[in-house]
């Protein structure tokens, strides 16, 4: 089985590469990749490098399975410093938020408290799926995905009222993901003695190494307990050098970073939603709560919710072979949707996948196929995620 699950993690991590240069957009001419404050450490490491939304970012350094293998019972880091990070600040930053994101920011009413939103347009299609921060006094910290950098600023920017202060810090910002087992531990050290750990979706000041200054927050897309470290630019290697000290941390790339969070079932912006998806067809509507209204697109998200959506993102787990992103999906022989994201997972030793279908097929325990190349797969409707998390979803 060793040799099975080694050669088909090959085949993902070939996969995973050729997602990367998909997402990284149609070019018919060659694009100039953004390149992270950590891309020198990457190549040192011997990192295996592609393009990922614009930005060179390492797909893998000693294998996926293994890299994977150490975030579920060690500790890994991921570069993370594509991200963007947007600062929102003023007397009119919570009115703007509460307008412009769905989730309710009455939840992180505390200093340091964080919580998973969703940017909406008119339509109630999905912009971006995002992380807030509660950062300062009338001040906020946002990070969004990669590849909606400027999308979500040109979002932003256009319903800013006058007064606000809208600040793109993502140039300057690095951002590592410490996730798994023994992250807590690595971090503690690393802070000293009288720090303490932030709770789970919190954030807090530290400083590494007795001189690196940064922000900690205990949050992650891995389902292991870990932080995510958002530091200046320029002291992002210093940071990554300093985890990498400890003999238990090892580096992780975007493939074992997708296996991670799919096992999860946690949704990944451009496969499993989109502006043609609403957040009830996409399983989110608990980051719209129903007691919150007046927020862009929320009469779209409660005539979704009323009526019912015709599709839902469902979870599959398969027979055998490996699903992938725009694999048919089939009911009777018919084709009923389509694999939105799809990969090999260790821990289960087969395919896992997730893909909108109707309702009626959407249900626990129904039985479709998977058009995997040449061949049909059986799998099942099953429940995420894949396997039990470690960390709890925040607020």
């Amino acid at each position: 089985m060793a040799g099975y699950a080694g050669s088909k993690m090959q085949e993902a991590g070939c996969a995973r590469s050729r997602l990367c240069e998909k997402e990284a957009g149609e070019m018919t001419e060659p694009l100039e990749l953004k390149r992270t404050p950590l891309y020198e450490e990457h190549l040192a490491l011997g990192a295996r490098m592609a393009p990922f939304s614009g930005w060179e970012m390492p797909v893998q350094y000693m294998g996926i399975i293994e890299e994977h293998s150490a975030v579920r019972t060690r500790a890994g880091i991921f570069d993370v410093s594509h991200m963007a990070e947007f600062r929102v600040s003023g007397s009119a930053a919570f009115d703007y938020l509460q307008h412009v994101l769905t989730n309710d920011l009455e939840r992180i009413s505390g200093l340091g408290q964080a919580q998973y939103t969703l940017m909406l347009d008119d339509s109630g299609g999905i912009i971006d799926d995002i992380i807030v921060y509660h950062s300062g006094d009338l001040e906020y910290l946002i990070i969004t995905n990669a590849a909606n950098h400027a999308s979500d600023l040109e979002w932003l920017q256009s319903h800013a009222p006058e007064g606000l202060e809208l600040v793109d810090e993502s140039d300057r910002t690095g951002l590592i993901a410490l996730q798994g087992p023994g992250s807590k531990a690595v971090i503690s050290e690393l802070a000293g003695q009288d720090w303490q750990l932030p709770s789970r979706f919190c954030m807090k000041e530290a400083v590494l190494g007795g001189s690196v200054p940064v922000l900690v927050a205990r949050t992650g897309y891995t389902g292991e307990d870990g932080v995510e470290i958002v530091s200046r630019a320029s002291d992002t290697p210093k940071v990554w050098r300093m985890l990498l000290s400890f003999s238990e941390v090892v580096p992780a790339g975007l493939g074992a970073r997708d296996i991670l969070r799919l096992e999860m079932g946690y949704a990944l912006y451009g496969s499993d939603m989109d502006r043609d998806v609403d957040p009830i067809s996409a399983g989110l509507g608990w980051v719209c709560p129903k007691s919150k209204a007046g927020y862009i697109g929320a009469e779209k998200v409660a005539a979704v919710r009323a009526e019912g959506p015709k599709k839902r993102l469902a979870y599959l787990r398969t027979d055998g072979g490996i699903p992938r992103h725009g694999y048919p999906v089939l009911h009777d022989g018919t084709e009923v949707g389509m694999v939105a994201s799809g990969t090999f997972s260790p821990v289960l030793q087969t395919g896992i996948a997730s893909a909108y279908l109707p309702v009626g097929l959407a249900e626990i325990g129904i039985e479709v196929e998977i058009a995997v190349r040449k061949k049909r797969t059986g799998a099942q409707v099953v429940k995420a995620p894949f396997i039990e998390p470690k960390a709890q979803p925040g607020p």
